[in-house]
């Protein structure tokens, strides 16, 4: 440690949110670290983050980077993802226990199970998975880039896409193939509802709905336009309406709203008997628990090296199939 961090060995807790954004960019420097956070996370985390961005951005960020430690602000496949890509550095995340329950509701020996029913099948997995899932697939991909991943299978191979079935559906229709789906499901986006949808069409005639791959097909059939997280802030950058019913998770808003400061986000609304429209798991990245990571070193992400060189090949596949 450096003497510029003689002063913030303290707790954290009794400082201004200002004194510890600062604590943490002292931190930082001295680290070598990068601070890679989600869209999602809390807007005080994005502020510090060396790069925001969706599974893809943030993938291809913690692939390519001369830091010597790197620091996720995520759900915990995303800091496993970045360890599988970088075994000699130092991979911390705030909140081990920010787990992702898309992921987790799919074992690894179900899958396994699955997988053999149709053993002529490739494998594509959403990044939203474990190692172990990664380490059974061919190839994995994200919302950003599946469509692209996809097309590039030849016609006619049978193709197993998990373990989000509403991501893989629309895939499915808009290209035409019939892949067979692992029915798991992100419960953020499968608590919109057409219902309430349609209400917030009523009540902002002029908003644009816009809509994740990850909603039910009955929502994504009203939208304007449907993309990966990155697809829809960029949408909203160049779209000429000046309103937006945003169905993805809100913590997208944040920097929706400093892009196009001029606009209006309008969450779309959840459903009262399926209120679960919000990532709990992503807003459990706080400030302080960033702060404290970053300070003790801890928790930091290991994975198994056996398992890091199995799920390694499907990751790389899916860099190099989406070239930047």
């Amino acid at each position: 440690m450096t003497g510029d961090l003689t002063s913030i060995t303290a707790g954290a807790g009794d400082h201004s949110l200002e004194e510890l954004i600062q604590r943490i960019r002292v931190l930082k420097k001295d680290m070598n670290a990068l601070i890679l956070a989600h869209y999602y996370t809390v807007p005080e985390i994005q502020q510090v983050a060396d790069i925001v961005g969706d599974s893809l951005a943030l993938a291809r960020a913690a692939e390519n980077n001369d830091a010597a430690v790197i620091v996720f602000a995520g759900v915990y496949f995303m800091a496993e993802t970045a360890k599988i890509l970088n075994p000699d550095k130092q991979v911390l995340m705030p909140d081990t226990y920010a787990g992702c329950p898309l992921a987790d509701s799919c074992p690894a020996e179900e899958f396994m199970k699955f997988k053999q029913q149709y053993p002529g099948a490739i494998v594509v997995t959403y990044i939203n998975s474990t190692a172990d899932i990664k380490a059974l697939s061919d190839i994995t991909c994200t919302s950003s880039n599946a469509e692209q991943i996809i097309r590039q299978i030849p016609e006619g191979q049978q193709i197993i896409f998990g373990p989000d079935r509403n991501l893989g559906s629309y895939i499915s229709r808009k290209l035409g193939r019939n892949m067979i789906l692992w029915q798991g499901y992100c419960y953020v986006h499968d608590a919109f509802s057409e219902r309430y949808i349609l209400k917030a069409c009523q009540e902002y005639p002029g908003a644009e709905l816009i809509a994740h791959p990850e909603c039910r097909e009955e929502v994504l059939r009203h939208a304007a336009f449907t993309g990966s997280t990155k697809a829809l802030l960029d949408y909203t950058v160049s779209s000429s309406a000046d309103q937006f019913i945003v169905a993805t998770e809100p913590g997208i808003l944040y920097e929706m709203r400093k892009r196009s400061p001029q606009k209006k986000f309008i969450p779309a609304p959840k459903d009262p008997e399926n209120p679960f429209s919000v990532c709990t798991q992503m807003k459990q990245n706080t400030l302080e628990k960033l702060y404290q990571c970053m300070l003790n070193r801890k928790p930091e992400i290991n994975i198994d090296e056996t398992l890091r060189l199995a799920s390694l090949d499907s990751i790389r596949k899916m860099l190099a199939m989406t070239p930047v």
